[in-house]
């Protein structure tokens, strides 16, 4: 079964993932990943005429989706006679955000970061790659080096044995040793 949260404005990138997913699951993408095709002519082959078909009704299916997931008062100012790969376009220029504000947030968060006992170690790591990896994703690539010297810099104290051992060598860690190094002291 597959859902679509609601879009209520703050949550437009998962929505949109939801669609996205709903209509490729059900098949029904295509009018979300293609453009309209040409109109039917009495010349048109059957294969024209199949592929216009599965287009028309992918596009209803899609567009009625949308819609039906789309907070009411939301749906103000959006087209009305369009296709769904246009109201996606319209929907997502509404809720742009500035990927300069997109970076500051993101970095913001992953250097202020500090592990706060909750959770295992390892989760840390892995949320301050996954910031790395947003970040590169908007062109801004943090080498796995500094991750690792901001993880270590933000482990609890009880770390320190292994923020001396990484310190006291001359080769640096992957993300990959870090983990299992820090996995093995926390279980210690």
């Amino acid at each position: 079964m597959v859902t679509i949260e609601v879009l209520t404005g703050s949550n437009f990138k998962k929505w949109k993932e939801d669609i996205e997913f709903a209509m490729e699951m059900t098949d029904v993408d295509l009018s979300l990943v293609t453009d309209k095709p040409g109109e039917l002519t009495v010349a048109s082959t059957d294969d024209e005429k199949l592929v216009y078909a599965a287009w028309m009704k992918s596009n209803r299916i899609c567009i009625l989706s949308m819609r039906r997931s789309i907070l009411d008062h939301l749906k103000s100012g959006l087209p009305t006679d369009c296709t769904a790969k246009e109201l996606m376009t319209a929907i997502s220029e509404r809720y742009r955000v500035s990927s300069k504000a997109n970076i500051g947030s993101l970095l913001q968060v992953l250097f202020n970061m500090k592990h706060d006992g909750n959770g295992g170690v390892r989760g840390y790591v892995i949320r301050m790659v996954d910031y790395q990896t947003k970040l590169k994703a908007l062109k801004v690539d943090l080498l796995d080096t500094c991750i690792v010297h901001q993880a270590l810099n933000t482990l609890p104290l009880e770390f320190s044995i292994i923020k001396t051992k990484y310190n006291s060598q001359d080769e640096s860690w992957s993300i990959n040793d870090l983990i299992s190094r820090v996995v093995v002291e926390e279980e210690n």
